[in-house]
């Protein structure tokens, strides 16, 4: 069951997609003052036709699961007026996005993982369509994922009004800043067991330190509730609850009260899916090298206010080199992390005595789970049913949602002149609670990618990466892609 216990007012991080040898915290948006296109090719083989996990994890849900595949991507975002040449930004913007990738491979698609206006003032934006954004206080380059929010799916289409950047709190002199958001969207119209399902998500994030402070001290919450719509379970006569009130309940976690005709399990729990994390982080910035260490605590039904999922959560560090002297082979940043679900609370549900069994990202009502077209939307480490199926037995969206994974990224340069990066992980997975898998079944997967700058085409970027999957939760696979993709400055 999935059910949100408490709300709190402390809300969270929410960090954006970063490019290869981009900055980790503190900006929100990914060249949000840019204006500029690009244009891409690329294609993928594999051993088996399956491609391996870390070619198609956390790509926005861009990536075909099955090889070989062709792709054509064309991405634009502009912004009028343009971006000021002084330290003082415009006051004014509006904009637009948009992203377009067709796919060629078994099943021929085209997708739109970004599209969107915007109209921005000073440090806050107002944003309408899909826009491509990470949830939680983690390293979204070389990292797992964050767990709520890892832009493993393709983006919700939401309406979002949040800040851009840090905010300092007026009267603290800048010692004392916040990044929030507030949004409203939709999932797809048909979904496997749901249909006209709404989604509600908000984030408060705060910082201790000013710009130019050492250390800095980070903390926040994300809330994300899936909610409205019809689903044939645990509902009365296949309606879930809607309406201005059951809005209200959504977004605070409100109970119901005593005398509404609501099924047993709407009275035992919250309106829809409600789920999040708490997290907390520590940035250092040094002369030769800034540390960010963070931690994000899960929350679904309550076991996190009695402490009993206290084990559950991710934990990572990221240590990014600040000067380069020339080396041919530089590591240029590190990012290890560990991620725990097994916990859940413990095995058992009880509504006034044992706040247990979560079983993360599934959902009694919303059967297909905390996904977008079939692919998990928070840590890719929860995946579907249909990944694992081959050997394991399916279960509503996720039949693994028990997991114990250490990851390490890893960037650098060879030659100074090519950029290079690794992922590595391996983890442990005893399936759910209700099904268990049998023996634990251990998984590798790993990355290792290269890129540099070439003069055709009057200055064009060159990637290729090669990947594997090894152990007994995927098939084995081993795989390789390569791109070329030239950039225009607008």
């Amino acid at each position: 069951m999935k059910t949100h216990y408490f709300f709190c007012t402390l809300l969270s991080v929410f960090i954006s997609f970063q490019a290869l040898c981009q900055n980790l915290v503190p900006n929100i948006y990914d060249k949000a003052d840019s204006s500029f296109a690009s244009v891409e090719i690329y294609g993928l083989s594999s051993s088996n036709n399956i491609t391996p996990f870390w070619l198609h994890a956390n790509q926005y849900g861009i990536i075909p699961k099955d090889s070989p595949t062709g792709a054509l991507k064309v991405s634009i975002q502009k912004f009028w007026p343009a971006a000021s040449t002084t330290n003082e930004p415009r006051k004014f913007r509006v904009g637009i996005g948009a992203e377009v990738v067709g796919n060629r491979s078994q099943n021929n698609e085209i997708l739109l993982p970004q599209a969107y206006v915007a109209m921005r003032y000073k440090g806050w934006e107002l944003s309408v369509g899909r826009k491509k954004q990470n949830v939680g206080l983690a390293d979204s380059t070389l990292g797992m994922g964050s767990y709520a929010w890892s832009g493993n799916a393709m983006p919700l289409p939401k309406i979002q009004l949040g800040t851009m950047g840090f905010i300092d709190v007026p009267f603290t002199k800048g010692w004392l800043a916040f990044n929030a958001f507030y949004s409203d969207g939709f999932f797809e119209k048909n979904r496997p067991y749901t249909s006209d399902l709404l989604f509600h998500q908000k984030a408060l994030y705060l910082r201790i330190g000013n710009q130019n402070s050492r250390l800095k001290l980070i903390g926040g919450i994300n809330h994300q509730v899936q909610w409205s719509g019809y689903s044939p379970y645990e509902t009365i006569n296949g309606k879930m609850p809607s309406g201005i009130k059951n809005y209200f309940r959504a977004v605070t976690g409100k109970l119901y009260p005593v005398g509404e005709e609501l099924t047993p399990f709407d009275y035992e729990n919250r309106v829809g899916n409600h789920l999040g994390t708490i997290d907390f982080g520590l940035q250092y910035l040094g002369f030769n090298y800034h540390w960010f260490f963070y931690r994000q605590n899960i929350y679904e039904d309550g076991s996190l206010f009695t402490l009993n999922n206290l084990a559950d959560g991710l934990n990572g560090v990221t240590i990014k080199k600040q000067n380069s002297y020339g080396s041919n082979f530089e590591i240029n940043q590190i990012t290890l992390e560990y991620l725990y679900t097994k916990s859940q609370g413990g095995s058992q549900w009880d509504r006034t005595i044992i706040l247990g069994r979560d079983n993360y990202f599934n959902h009694a009502q919303v059967r297909d789970g905390y996904s977008y077209f079939n692919r998990t939307i928070g840590t890719p480490f929860i995946p579907p049913s249909s990944d694992t199926e081959w050997r394991w037995p399916a279960y509503w969206f996720t039949a693994n949602n028990r997991v114990a994974a250490l990851h390490l990224g890893l960037q650098g340069s060879v030659f100074q002149k090519v950029l290079w990066m690794s992922k590595l992980s391996v983890s442990n997975n005893s399936g759910i609670y209700d099904v268990p898998f049998e023996g634990n079944p251990k998984q590798f997967s790993g990355i290792l990618s290269l890129q540099t700058h070439l003069s055709i085409l009057g200055g064009s970027t060159l990637k290729g990466s090669v990947a594997a999957d090894m152990g007994d939760l995927y098939r084995k696979s081993v795989g390789f892609s390569l791109g070329l993709r030239k950039d225009f400055n607008l």
